[in-house]
């Protein structure tokens, strides 16, 4: 009994652990496997991760000598990899000793660069690129392919204006020219005036920035402020690939300026009309009992949201590639009324019909419709809040009363909501090349390409009798502007190894014409607002219409020579004709020379710096230009009038500019020192560049005396004028930690930019942009490009006895609690001679920070913006703290002087500013400093084993926050408000917050 127990219980026993052992059909035998991980030189690689493929959790890391060992299962595949080498796989066959080499990843040095005409690697480069990726660009959950570039590469300014559908303001290496300093944007090929917002940036593959001379010498009269080149996705040799993604957004507007309410209000009211000698208002004699009101900036502002859908298919063989996409963009904007819809398509095919011959074509339609109402942040936030948005009777209400206590500021959320203006805008860019293979190492290619726009404004003003001016009758504009550019390129591309030379040049020609023309008209006297075709209105108002055109003509040339992969030359010439030029300069000529030196390919500097992977010197000279100088400034301009004569009236055409046939480009001479670096086995890259760009030839105002019949009404130009900006761009990107799960990079960006005008052809300097009557930004010599002109502040006065003692502001005028300027002449009277340069709204620094850290199937950034040592003109505070009129104020201003000691910095409050309290002076200069978290986002990749049920490659989602916090002193709504450092009833920077997913099938 005993014995058969025994049986029966080893038995069970041995079922049992049937069970978990595994067999051929349920697991797989675990077997160890060994080995070491070396270099091509055959050092151990210490730390390399070696990684069971389809189990990422399953891995160990090569030690001190590169030996590693792991149990994992006959069958698997062994992912093994390290910083700054090619991953390599291994399939286990079954228990053994692996002998690894991996091999030095130069993908870093091997990436293509767009230089124009061409691309290069980026190894071989020996000017001043920089480059988006695609990868970077969906990064940032924003509209705009500017808004997406913002930051990414040193030297480069962008602002954004906020609005809905606008474009980006794009600056670099700083402002070269007081006229047209915005670069040559150049979209697959095809120069273009074509705005980025256009372009949905789900089809964008990368984004190139040429920045000194001995790039962008290959666009010779249109290179001067550098070249953005952007180049759209690409078919590949696969499958068709289908992509779908879609995102959704809601807005809002940040650091919203805290205005008075009714009762502060009030009792500001009382205090400005008292301190004026006149009569307040009776009802407000005890402000305190009066409610808060109307708060028009909250109810001109609004919960904006954004949706965002796009769809593209991929593929190819041997003989074609496709890349199909469209997409949908709807706007709400933040502003009242405001909003915007895109529909765009990208279509991009290539043929292989002969193995000589190759066809592509690149087209990109966009269509898109803004609107708004006729609104104003600055008329909201001088609004009264004593006043009503809408009457008891459920009209628009307006101000009633006497305008001493009431104002005259018409209603801004009506006229916000029942004027309309509509733009809708087509827009066509499509090229047509050829590519033909001569011999292997000579091609020929031929580009034609095609840029329309049509754009159709459309703006109805209805009758109304709001107070305090009614509009009498309705009235209608439109308008219709269309543009037509042909581009014809033609060149050819030697490209041929000789031993250990290699010789790459491209020689060619480019023509380019555009003709545009507008026509417009206004009609008055609607009698119905719901009826207000064209044809309805009864009384004509104004008519206008005009055509203008340009072309230029081009022979260009560029020779990339390299010796033993260590000495490499570049040189570019181009001799652009264009018709915008004075007949004494109808040709210009643009040469470039740059050269670098690979150091670390040296044989000694192995020996000497092991631990530095590549080293390049770089060093360029050029003469690029701006031929952005208006199309007939070479010639007199006439104005018809009609004078009497003898009792009869004449017709007469009169000269009112001076023609200047010598008129020609403006001339931008660059010189670049740079040094290129990667170290620790590629796992920090840094590139530092300094430049001397110098703008000559500069397009100034004549001085022309009055003797000769001219008036100063037009200007007649010459090139007369230089500028001169000097600056590092510095970047670095570093791969901190990289291991089977966890990855953390980090880029850098920092550019230092000086602007200094040197001369303007004349010692009387140029004033520009007025407000208040009176000119607030000056163009100088000795000084930066709008620099900021005005009256120097040095505190209040406190007492009567301070003010008799100071000199002279206004007679009669100046009392306790004012203002005191400083007397810098020195002549005991304040005036004109003691305006001086206040402020520079040019930045000293921009920099960027981003951090990308994937653990898994998580992946998280974070990028911050900022720059420093620029000064804003708060144009806004000019009325909001002015304390002079019937209009609203900014909470600052409760804390006014009213008597001696109370307050060293807000003046008194005072009716129409008999001492001049608001005139332009450094009172309304601010810092423009700022630290920003421009995005922050979570990502998350679906498990493979659910996406591959689901029958699809890859699923991402993600949630996003742009904008999401400001450091800032600027006490306006964002210190991003653009190159001249004005800020001026903008549209409102927004915070936006997103929901995002991507599929790939």
């Amino acid at each position: 009994m005993k014995k058969l127990f025994l049986q029966k219980i080893l038995f069970g026993l041995i079922l049992l652990a049937g069970l978990f052992l595994p067999t051929g059909i349920s697991a797989q035998q675990q077997i160890t496997v060994s080995g070491s991980v070396f270099d091509t030189k055959g050092e151990p690689i210490i730390g390399a991760n070696i990684v069971q493929q389809s189990n990422g959790g399953n891995g160990t890391e090569s030690d001190m000598n590169g030996k590693f060992r792991i149990v994992t299962e006959k069958g698997t595949v062994l992912k093994i990899f390290s910083m700054g080498y090619k991953t390599k796989t291994v399939a286990i066959t079954g228990p053994g000793t692996l002998k690894i080499i991996l091999s030095e990843d130069s993908e870093l040095l091997n990436q293509v660069v767009v230089i124009g005409y061409g691309t290069i690697k980026k190894k071989d480069l020996t000017g001043s690129i920089g480059s988006v990726n695609s990868g970077s660009i969906k990064e940032s959950p924003v509209v705009n392919l500017g808004q997406a570039i913002q930051g990414k590469v040193s030297g480069v300014l962008v602002n954004d204006s906020g609005a809905p559908g606008s474009d980006v303001s794009i600056k670099i290496r700083g402002l070269g020219t007081i006229n047209n300093s915005n670069p040559l944007v150049v979209i697959d090929g095809v120069p273009t005036d074509l705005s980025l917002s256009a372009l949905d940036i789900n089809t964008i593959a990368r984004v190139d920035i040429l920045k000194d001379a001995s790039a962008t010498a290959i666009y010779g009269s249109r290179g001067a402020n550098g070249v953005v080149l952007v180049t759209t996705k690409q078919g590949s040799r696969s499958n068709a690939k289908i992509s779908v993604s879609a995102d959704w957004r809601i807005q809002n507007a940040t650091n919203v300026p805290d205005m008075l309410d009714a009762s502060q209000y009030a009792a500001y009211s009382n205090d400005m009309l008292l301190n004026a000698g006149m009569t307040p208002n009776p009802n407000w004699s005890d402000p305190s009992s009066i409610e808060k009101g109307t708060d028009w900036l909250d109810a001109m502002l609004r919960t904006g949201s954004v949706q965002n859908y796009s769809l593209s298919v991929s593929g190819g063989d041997d003989k074609k590639t496709y890349y199909l996409s469209g997409s949908m963009l709807d706007q709400k904007g933040i502003v009242l009324k405001t909003s915007y819809r895109r529909f765009s398509f990208q279509s991009n095919i290539n043929l292989q019909l002969k193995p000589w011959l190759k066809l592509s074509n690149n087209l990109t339609l966009s269509i898109d419709n803004k609107k708004s109402g006729d609104w104003s942040i600055s008329d909201a936030m001088f609004a009264l809040p004593v006043q009503s948005i809408k009457d008891p009777d459920g009209k628009w209400s307006g101000p009633d009363g006497s305008s001493l206590w009431y104002g005259d500021i018409r209603n801004p959320v009506g006229t916000a909501t029942i004027n309309h203006n509509t733009t809708k805008g087509y827009n066509l860019l499509t090229n047509v090349s050829a590519e033909i293979t001569l011999v292997k190492w000579l091609k020929f290619k031929s580009t034609f390409g095609y840029d329309a726009k049509f754009w159709f404004y459309n703006n109805f003003t209805p009758a109304y009798d709001w107070k305090p001016i009614a509009v009498s009758e309705s009235s209608r504009y439109e308008g219709s502007n269309k543009s037509f550019t042909y581009l014809w390129d033609n060149y050819f591309t030697f490209d041929k190894d000789f031993g250990r030379h290699h010789v790459d040049v491209m020689a060619g020609t480019s023509a380019q014409n555009n003709k545009y023309d507008y026509f417009d008209a206004t009609k008055n006297g609607y009698l119905f607002d719901n009826v207000s075709q064209f044809n309805n209105g009864s009384d004509i108002k104004s008519v206008d219409g005009d055509v203008s055109e340009w072309s230029i003509l081009s022979f260009m040339a560029r020779a990339n020579y390299t010796y033993d992969d260590k000495y490499l030359f570049t040189t570019t010439i181009r001799r652009d004709g264009s018709s915008r030029f004075g007949s004494g300069n109808k040709y210009g000529l643009f040469p470039s020379f740059s050269g670098a030196w690979r150091i670390s390919r040296e044989s000694w500097f192995k020996n000497e710096f092991p631990f530095i992977n590549d080293m390049k010197i770089r060093v360029g000279y050029g003469v690029t230009g701006n031929q952005e100088i208006g199309n007939y400034t070479f010639a007199s301009t006439y104005n018809t009038g009609v004078y009497v004569f003898n009792g009869t009236e004449v017709k007469a055409l009169s000269s009112v500019t001076m023609a200047n046939p010598d008129i020609h480009w403006e001339e931008v001479r660059q010189t670049n020192i740079g040094l290129d670096f990667s170290l620790l086995k590629n796992r920090i890259a840094f590139s530092v560049d300094a430049y001397n760009k110098k703008t000559c030839d500069m397009l100034v105002k004549a001085a022309i005396p009055i003797t000769s019949g001219y008036e100063d009404v037009t200007t007649t130009y010459v090139n007369a004028g230089k500028v001169r900006n000097r600056g590092i761009e510095m970047s670095v990107a570093s791969t901190n930690i990289s291991n089977g799960n966890f990855s953390w990079k980090t880029t850098v960006n920092a550019t230092y930019n000086k602007n200094k005008i040197l001369d303007l052809n004349s010692d009387t300097p140029l004033y520009q942009n007025q407000y208040n009557n009176s000119y607030i930004t000056i163009q100088k010599v000795g000084a930066p490009i709008n620099a900021f002109y005005g009256y120097v502040t040095d505190g209040i006065f406190q007492t009567k006895e301070e003010v008799e003692r100071h000199a002279l502001q206004v007679g009669g005028g100046t009392a306790a609690g004012d203002i005191k300027f400083k007397d810098l002449d020195n002549n005991g009277i304040i005036n004109e001679n003691d305006r001086t340069i206040i402020g520079n709204p040019n930045p000293d620094w921009i920099f960027s920070i981003g951090n990308t850290l994937i653990y898994k199937n998580f992946d998280f950034s974070i990028f911050l913006l900022g720059v420093t040592g620029n000064d804003i003109y708060n144009v806004n505070a000019i009325t909001s703290e002015g304390m002079s009129s019937a209009t609203n104020q900014t909470t600052a201003v409760i804390g006014r002087w009213k008597g001696k000691g109370t307050s060293n910095s807000m003046p008194r409050a005072v009716y129409a500013d008999p001492n001049q309290n608001c005139r332009a002076s450094d009172r309304f200069i601010e810092d423009g400093s700022y630290l920003r978290i421009k995005n922050i986002t979570l990502g998350y990749k679906l498990p493979e084993k659910l996406t591959a049920r689901l029958r699809m490659n890859t699923v991402r989602i993600n949630v996003s926050c742009e904008n999401l916090a400001t450091i800032t002193g600027y006490s306006g709504f964002d210190p991003e408000v653009g190159v001249n450092g004005i800020d001026s009833n903008r549209y409102p920077l927004s915070r936006t917050f997103s929901f995002g997913i991507n599929i790939n099938f």
